[in-house]
């Protein structure tokens, strides 16, 4: 962690309002730069609205009393200047470029070159250096795809394009590195692969923040965990205080149990 860095995210009673619902309702949160962080809540519990006021998606009622989102320190951000200090990964994402104007065909170094231009492929007037390839190779090997530069990714096991996504975002050397519920799709052996490197990127790379409703996700490098319900903070802490069995049945809304394996958490409904 670096003393001086603004912290990645900070939330001044920031509420969203969709189709008459809060999605977000007065919350306030501040994710400091180097904190690995764990947002967790069941479907419906605002995670996905608080992912898009980090990325500047959606935009929070405004109250009159002051910014109520900050990311990186700063109010205001070129969306295209952001995408490059701020890497996303999601399911989503994954079927966009499958599903996409690419219809699967890019390559996994395209993909990862694409991260330059943040942009789901690489169009055709784009100025490719050779240092953006190196760049490119560096980070497919450093999450174990480099063996993927040339396959595309319609061809690629859901383990596989994942990987390669998350390399598409450590290309431009991030802050911070937001993964969306980042196993789903992924079979047991490919979900530990997975996590195991992502593990690794947290010990050497951007800040974490981890979003999802599955405790299984959550790496041993998480320190503190956060969770939503109905919009809210429900509890917010260091991991081993605030990821209990009480306080998940009470955002869940129904009895689970929790138990540690290996520096991770497994929840089973009760």
């Amino acid at each position: 962690m670096t003393a001086s860095a603004p912290p990645v995210l900070q939330l001044a009673h920031a509420t969203v309002v969709k189709n008459g619902v809060r999605a977000l309702d007065d919350v306030s949160l501040e994710i400091a730069d180097g904190e690995h962080t764990a947002i967790v809540g069941p479907n419906g519990s605002g995670k996905s609205t608080l992912i898009n006021l980090l990325t500047l998606q959606d935009r929070p009622f405004a109250d009159g009393r002051g910014p109520a989102v900050r990311v990186f320190g700063r109010e205001r951000w070129n969306v295209f200047e952001l995408r490059a200090v701020l890497g996303v990964v999601s399911a989503d994402l994954h079927h966009r470029f499958v599903e996409g104007n690419s219809n699967g065909r890019i390559t996994g170094r395209e993909a990862v070159v694409s991260g330059f231009f943040a942009s789901h492929g690489v169009m055709a007037h784009a100025e490719i250096t050779d240092a953006m390839r190196e760049h490119a190779a560096a980070a497919l090997e450093r999450m174990e795809a480099l063996h993927l530069a040339d396959k595309v990714i319609n061809e690629m096991s859901s383990g596989e394009a994942r990987r390669v996504l998350i390399a598409r975002a450590l290309v431009t050397a991030p802050r911070a590195l937001v993964l969306d519920e980042p196993t789903t799709g992924l079979d047991l052996i490919a979900r530990h692969r997975f996590l195991e490197l992502v593990r690794r990127v947290a010990r050497t790379g951007p800040t974490l923040v981890l979003v999802t409703h599955h405790v299984e996700e959550i790496i041993p490098e998480v320190e503190r965990v956060v969770l939503l319900r109905q919009g809210r903070v429900a509890a917010d802490g260091r991991k081993e205080t605030t990821l209990t069995s009480a306080q998940l049945s009470e955002v869940f809304g129904s009895p689970v149990s929790l138990r540690r394996e290996d520096g991770y958490y497994v929840a089973a409904r009760v």
